[in-house]
This record gives C-alpha cells, sequence and structure tokens, in this order.
C-alpha cells in the first residue's frame, strides 16, 4: 500500500502569521522584545522547545515556561491564522482518488494538528493524523513518523512518501526508510532540503511525483 505522510506547516498551511504572532506573545511575556517578524520563521517547523533554547538561550524550565505562554496566544486565535498553500487540496484528492493511504506527521500537537484539519475540511482526505504530544515526550520528527506507520497497517516503505518543507522532515522520513519530497514552496531553503529525493517547487507537483 502506497502512504503519502505530509508535514503540516510549511507543507499543507501557511502558518507564518499565527506561529510568529505567538512566538512574540511568550518573547513579550519574558520582557524580551521580538525581532522582525522574518526572522522568527526558523520557528516554523522544528520542536518550540528547542527553537526558543536555541535562538534566545532560554534555559529548559524557561523554555517549557515559553511555550505555555506561546499557548496562550495560540490556542484561542494563532492556531488560524494560517492559510491552505494552493494546490494542496487538489494534491489530496488525486492520491486518494488513486488509493493512496494520505496523514498527517507533524511535530505540531496532534490536538491542534486535528483542529486545523477540521477547520479547512482537509480531515476528509487523512487516514490518520500524528502529531507530538503537548509535553516534551513525543516531539521528534521521526518518532511521530514511525507512529504514523504503524498506525497505517500495509503501508510499504518503499513505495511510500514524506513531504515536507524542513530538514526535519527529510531526515524523519528517511530514518524511517521512506521516499521523501521537498516542498520548497514552504519555510526550508534548496540547500537544507538538497538531501530529499525528489523536489515540489508547487503543492500540485505532489501528487504527480507520488503518481509518477
Amino acid at each position: 500500500m502506497i502512504t503519502a505522510l505530509f508535514d503540516l506547516d510549511g507543507t499543507v498551511t501557511d502558518p507564518g502569521v499565527g506561529i510568529t504572532n505567538s512566538v512574540m506573545y511568550a518573547l513579550r511575556r519574558f520582557g524580551i522584545e521580538p525581532p522582525e517578524r522574518k526572522e522568527l520563521y526558523c520557528f516554523i517547523g522544528p520542536p518550540l522547545r528547542e527553537s526558543f533554547s536555541k535562538y534566545f538561550g532560554l534555559s529548559d524550565n524557561d523554555a517549557e515556561k515559553a511555550v505555555g505562554y506561546y499557548r496562550e496566544y495560540y490556542r484561542p486565535k494563532g492556531i488560524f491564522e494560517c492559510t491552505l498553500y494552493d494546490g494542496i487540496l487538489d494534491t489530496f484528492e488525486k492520491l486518494t482518488a488513486a488509493g493512496v493511504k494520505v496523514a498527517l506527521a507533524t511535530a505540531k500537537p496532534e490536538v491542534f494538528a486535528e483542529k486545523i484539519a477540521a477547520h479547512f475540511g482537509f480531515d476528509k482526505y487523512m487516514s490518520l493524523i500524528s502529531g507530538a504530544s503537548l509535553d516534551a515526550s513525543r516531539d521528534d520528527k521521526a518518532v511521530i513518523i514511525a507512529r504514523a506507520l504503524e498506525s497505517l497497517p500495509g503501508a510499504d516503505k518503499s513505495l511510500s512518501y514524506m513531504t515536507g518543507d524542513r530538514a526535519y522532515d527529510i531526515d524523519g522520513g528517511k530514518k524511517n526508510g521512506l521516499l521523501t519530497v521537498a516542498a520548497l514552496y514552504g519555510y526550508g531553503t534548496e540547500k537544507e532540503l538538497s538531501h530529499a529525493d525528489y523536489t515540489a517547487d508547487t503543492a500540485y507537483d505532489i501528487a504527480n511525483i507520488i503518481l509518477k
């Protein structure tokens, strides 16, 4: 069985406004004046705790607090400050019509990913939504992908794909033995995604790659 796993942020949705607004809110709660929005795009994709520590030098405890502050804004408002990429619904429709099992594998907490999928109506295409936990117990992308595959009996890894816009997605897919597709229209650079098996300049291209 062919399975097509998709990252969410930067691959299915453009979440730039909601995520950066949430990061700005969290930083201000710490008394840190946020930089310009584009400098916070690095938060799109990787686990939040890791990013707060990496980019703002927060301790593990403070990074955990920052995630809590982030969610104060994100839960009621930031979650829906995003848009679908052109062509992604077309890709989901073509893949499911061809008998491909489509699923999300995202480092966003699963409960948030489910709400976004329902809000935009693409949950009807999903065989499964595999996401991170709200705590730090499950936020490694390779683990999230492995969990998705385990929940999709009959998935043939040699014929299955992981599509994403950051190195975490490509690395996680390869660790699980999947073919990988770089979503170049997202937030990762061509250099960051150069080790992917295939590249998609637009979301429309993804179905053609998988159904080639």
